[in-house]
């Protein structure tokens, strides 16, 4: 008798574990779509733009004072005397790595800003998708513009993207060239 009940008792564990594992809910989202699809994002992207420009725009004066002294130190290098001919290299010289350090400060904050703005961007997606999943009790949302999945059945994975595009209040559907843009990491600033 003790052999059945502990019998039927483990049959009805594995009975409950393997209904637990169907019952649970798998779903699905691309999360660039969702960023590229949000006003934030567009937003966001004339700022950088605005700011990147900025930027560019200093680097080239520097360039110019640069290109303005080189020129004017091969015009008259030939009647210089040696100590200032020697001076005058060492300026140029001194522009350059300006330039380059400039350069160099210009990409890190330009990175920077792009941190900055993005943050609650993706901060107020992941929310949405967090608060889409309690609601749907579903177990996991998988990223699938990651390319961390080596593969996925889209029939056993709910898409939760056009939940995920309410809960934003997102209206406009996102085009190819957008997602595309979302899906770049950011550009620094050019020289």
């Amino acid at each position: 008798m003790k052999k059945l009940i502990r019998l039927t008792l483990v049959i009805s564990m594995a009975m409950l574990s393997t209904t637990t594992l169907y019952a649970q809910k798998f779903g699905r989202i691309n999360m660039q779509m969702v960023l590229a699809s949000m006003p934030e994002s567009k937003e966001m992207q004339t700022n950088l733009e605005s700011f990147g420009k900025e930027l560019n725009e200093q680097l080239e004066q520097i360039m110019v004072e640069i290109n303005n002294k080189t020129a004017e130190f091969q015009k008259n290098q030939a009647t210089m005397a040696a100590s200032v001919k020697q001076l005058k290299q060492q300026e140029l010289e001194q522009l350059q790595t300006r330039y380059y350090e400039f350069q160099r400060v210009a990409q890190t904050d330009y990175q920077n800003k792009w941190n900055e703005l993005f943050a609650p961007i993706q901060k107020k997606a992941l929310e949405a998708v967090d608060k889409i999943a309690k609601a749907g009790s579903y177990t996991a949302i998988f990223d699938t513009s990651s390319q961390s999945l080596a593969y996925f059945s889209e029939s056993q994975l709910t898409d939760i993207y056009p939940l995920v595009r309410t809960e934003l209040g997102i209206t406009e559907d996102v085009n190819p060239a957008e997602q595309a843009a979302a899906a770049e990491t950011p550009a620094p600033a050019a020289n």
